[in-house]
Order: C-alpha cells, then structure tokens, then sequence
C-alpha cells in the first residue's frame, strides 16, 4: 500500500511540473535591451544597395585588375559594383595603343565576377553630371595621382566630394609588364607562332628575320646538348677513375682541352645571347652604310651634272666672231692668207662672252 501512494504522488508531481514548463514556453520573455550591431542590422538604411564606381583601361585584363573590383565591391555590404571602361579612340589618344580592342575590354569586364554593370564609352574625367546620371554614391581606385589633358588629376572633383574610396594596387602585375615581358621573349614567342601554323607574314616577320631566329634557336638547343654531354663525359671519368690510378691525359693537355671546351662554350653562348650576332650586324652595318653613303653621293653628282646638261641647248648658232676666228685659224694652219673679216669690230669681243660659250655643247 506504501508504495502504491508513493507511485501516485510521484506521477501527480510529474504532471504539475510538465503543465508548468508548457506555461513557461507559452509565457513570452521580455526583451531585454537592444545592442548596437542589432541596431544597425535592424536599420532599414543599412540595407539599401551602394552605388560604387571604378573606372579604368582593363588592357589584357588580369588578376591585379580583379582584385581592385574585388576591393571595391567589399567596401559596402550591399554593393553594385559599376565599372566604367574607356573606348579606343579615347585612350588611344590619351594614353597609347592598347593590344585588346574596346569590345574585347568590355566583355572581360562583364565575365568578372565582382562586376554588376558596365559602362561603355567612359569618360576620362569623372564628373558630378555623371555620378548623378548613374546615382553613383562613391568613386573606388588606387590613391596613384592620374592626370588628364590638362594635367589636372581626374578624381580631383571627387576627392573634394568626399566620395572617393582608395584601393590598393597589386604589386609585380600590370599591363605594362605583361607587354614588357612579350617583347623581352620575342623570338621565342615568333617560333611558338610559327609551329602552330601562322606564317611569317601574319606576325609581321621578314624572311631574314624568321631565319636569324631560327638559327638562334638552333645555336640555343646545340649549346645546351653540349653543355650537357659534356657534364656526362665529365661524371663517367670521375666514376672510371679510381685514387692512386695513373693519369689518362698529361695535366697540359687536360687543362688545354678544358680551355678549348670553354672557349667553344663562350663562343656559343655569344652566338645565342646574339652578342656576336650584333657585333657583325654592327660591322655589317657600318660597312653598307659606308657603301650606301659613297653610291648616294656619286649619285647625287650625277643627278646635278644631268640636270645642268638637261638645261643647256643641244645647239647654237655660231657667232659671226666665232666664225672669222675660226677660218683664220683654219687658213694659217693650211698656209694660205686669211681673209679679213667683214665686220672687225666683232672680232674684238669681250672675254665674258667667250667665258660664256664654253659650257656648249658642239
């Protein structure tokens, strides 16, 4: 009988405590006191979208560009990201030739991930005109001063706003180097060229230029595969030669054939680096233009003696003077007598117009 009771009270007891911890749940707690990131987060403010703008060329758009348009769209929580891109005329004329063309440009920037929109045909100068047209609230790039025609920095109107954010630049990437480095490793970007099919007019090459390369190609791999051989050789001795083995060669002629080896090693690497390549083509040069320098100027005499005969008449009537000179030589030299001329007052002439006469063509 005890412990029926004992039974019962223990499920009564149950019962009231499961009938208190429903009433607990139903029973709202208060609300305690609101911190200041729920605020904020609460804040219908906080949550309107940010209009931020970076502009730029985004020439062979790479990963230092990516990362500044990442910085830009984590600036805000809830950014759209606006990037502007310039067309070719005006940063043809601005900055130089760009190696993509502007619609090439744009679709980059429309395959990033951080972009939202993409203005085409930006212009150099951001203006309050063209933060309102858009509702950009805030200009993003790198705090690097960038001037205009004028020399005037072209966020100068946006820093004085107060919207504009910095970004940091990316270090050891830019366009520049890109480019720097293609011309650095010209001749082996042309073979790789070459062995996929482009012809030598396609990338711009002349026939003597496509064989130079060729050549310096050649020099490049057989210096390579004697340096090679020549460090096998070398490993193949030392593991034949044993301590207290008599010597194979004389130390002379050893150190001479050393000597020669790395002679013609230099000699290689000269061929391949191009030094003796320019060297010639110095001497080369010297010598023809000395031969283009002595043909122009014999031709340029002969282009002045041409001329000045081309100008002359062919013929001229001889001089009553002439003519009585000349047949009183003719008559002296045969024996007879001259006759006298019939106008004597020619015959004495001035010496001037002799002077003239001599540059005749008879």
């Amino acid at each position: 009988m005890v412990a029926a009771s004992r039974s019962k009270k223990k499920q009564a007891q149950s019962r009231r405590e499961a009938v208190t911890n429903e009433e607990q749940e139903v029973v709202p707690q208060a609300a305690g006191p609101k911190t200041e990131q729920e605020d904020v987060t609460e804040d219908p403010s906080s949550s309107k979208p940010v209009r931020i703008y970076a502009d730029g060329i985004f020439d062979l758009f790479h990963f230092g560009h990516a990362k500044a348009l990442e910085q830009a769209k984590k600036l805000c929580p809830n950014t759209v990201l606006v990037v502007g891109c310039c067309n070719d005329e005006l940063t043809h004329r601005l900055k130089g030739k760009t190696v993509l063309t502007e619609e090439e440009r744009y679709e980059s920037l429309r395959h990033c991930k951080w972009v939202d929109e993409v203005i085409r045909d930006a212009p150099w100068t951001v203006t309050p005109e063209f933060l309102e047209k858009h509702n950009i609230d805030f200009v993003a790039h790198d705090a690097l001063p960038y001037a205009d025609a004028s020399g005037n920095d072209v966020y100068d109107v946006v820093k004085k706003l107060g919207k504009f954010k910095e970004t940091q630049r990316t270090e050891g990437v830019s366009t520049s180097d890109i480019i720097l480095r293609i011309i650095k490793n010209y001749n082996d970007y042309v073979l790789r060229n070459l062995s996929r099919g482009y012809s030598r007019k396609e990338l711009g090459v002349s026939l003597v230029r496509e064989k130079r390369i060729r050549a310096q190609q050649s020099m490049k791999q057989l210096s390579k595969r004697m340096t090679e051989q020549r460090l096998r050789t070398l490993e193949h001795l030392r593991a034949g030669m044993t301590p207290g083995k008599v010597r194979i060669l004389p130390r002379d002629v050893e150190q001479g054939l050393k000597e020669f080896a790395s002679g013609v090693e230099q000699l290689v690497d000269r061929l391949v680096n191009g030094e003796l390549g320019q060297e010639m083509a110095t001497h080369a040069d010297k010598f023809l233009n000395g031969v283009v320098s002595n043909v122009e100027t014999s031709y340029s005499r002969f282009e002045q003696v041409l001329k000045k005969t081309l100008g002359m008449p062919l013929t001229r009537k001889r001089q009553p003077a002439r003519r009585a000179k000349t047949a009183a030589l003719t008559g002296v030299a045969r024996g007879g007598v001259s006759k006298p001329s019939a106008k004597p007052a020619a015959a004495a002439a001035p010496k001037t117009a002799q002077k003239k006469r001599k540059g005749v063509l008879w």
